[in-house]
């Protein structure tokens, strides 16, 4: 076939042999997508598709955690170090305290503190631990724990639980309100071992006692929080914690304010609660002690009547 030659000023097309080959893809028209066939969830899925979440609650953002060990040649140091992987313990305790005392980080009902950073120094000292601000600001805080006390005063099979119990202990006292410098000191300590207690760490030696002041502190007041919790209902102690934030402690009004009656009632109820409570758990030793007597076989000098004991003597 004859190639005729091309117009004047134009390029002339080159042969065919130097284009390089052309595909149908680039060529043809676009390919029309198919759509895949519409697969039916089973009725498991379907399930557990419309009762899942949209989304996770919200987590508590973490602080900056910190260790300082004063004393690595110390025993208590080694002792602290082989009970606990210390990144964890901190983690740990601090959700602990911000699920018991805070509803969530964005609740309109709680307000979590500025706490920016909590540093852990372990040192030789008296007494157990404590907590303070720091230098820098009160939103950095230190808990100071004694090594002392982890290697003396802590037996080996408790050692890890007492570690975490006094680490939560202190740790409520990074996050919790005082009413401005004006709560008791016992209902602050009452708070602390109240949190320890729901997170399941209370040691084997506390015991619910109802004599004394309610303020005492400790377990004594922490025993009596857990009876309003109970009492109240769930989030009492987080509303205790939220008005100790807004205002000023003065007890009649802070108490009637918050359960409607003053705390020498709620401690007056709380005691018969506790005596009647511990009645109970005596009835019911006598019945086991009882039941067991009855189920154990005499002997036959036990069984004999005195008059049978009399004659086998003569």
């Amino acid at each position: 076939m004859k190639t005729e030659p091309p117009p004047p000023g134009t390029s002339p097309l080159p042969p065919l042999v130097f284009m390089p080959a052309q595909s149908s893809r680039t060529s043809g028209p676009a390919p029309t997508s198919v759509p895949r066939p519409t697969q039916k969830l089973s009725t498991a899925e379907s399930e557990a598709s419309s009762s899942a979440p949209s989304s996770k609650a919200p987590a508590f953002p973490l602080p900056k955690l910190r260790l300082e060990i004063r004393d690595l040649n110390h025993a208590g140091a080694e002792a602290f170090l082989q009970a606990v992987i210390a990144s964890n313990a901190l983690s740990v305790s601090v959700k602990s305290v911000l699920e018991l005392l805070y509803h969530s980080p964005d609740s309109p009902t709680t307000t979590v503190p500025p706490t920016r950073s909590v540093t852990l120094i372990l040192r030789p000292m008296d007494g157990v631990a404590y907590t303070t601000g720091s230098d820098l600001d009160s939103d950095h805080k230190e808990i100071h724990f004694s090594l002392d006390y982890i290697r003396k005063s802590i037996s080996h099979e408790r050692k890890t639980d007492e570690i975490m119990g006094v680490l939560t202990h202190e740790m409520v006292h990074c996050y919790q309100y005082n009413a401005f410098g004006t709560c008791p000191g016992g209902l602050i300590e009452g708070i602390a071992d109240w949190v320890r207690l729901n997170a399941d760490l209370s040691p084997p030696h506390w015991k619910k006692e109802a004599t004394g002041k309610w303020d005492a502190g400790y377990q004594h007041t922490g025993y009596f929080l857990e009876y309003l919790e109970q009492r109240f209902g769930k989030g009492t102690v987080r509303r205790m914690n939220e008005k100790l934030r807004i205002q000023k402690y003065e007890e009649k009004r802070f108490w009637t304010e918050l359960l409607g009656r003053p705390v020498e009632q709620l401690w007056g109820d709380y005691s018969d609660a506790v005596e009647k409570e511990t009645k109970t758990e005596d009835d019911e030793e006598c019945v086991i002690v009882e039941k067991l007597d009855a189920s154990t076989p005499k002997s036959v000098e036990e069984s004999a009547t005195p008059a049978t004991k009399l004659e086998d003597e003569q």
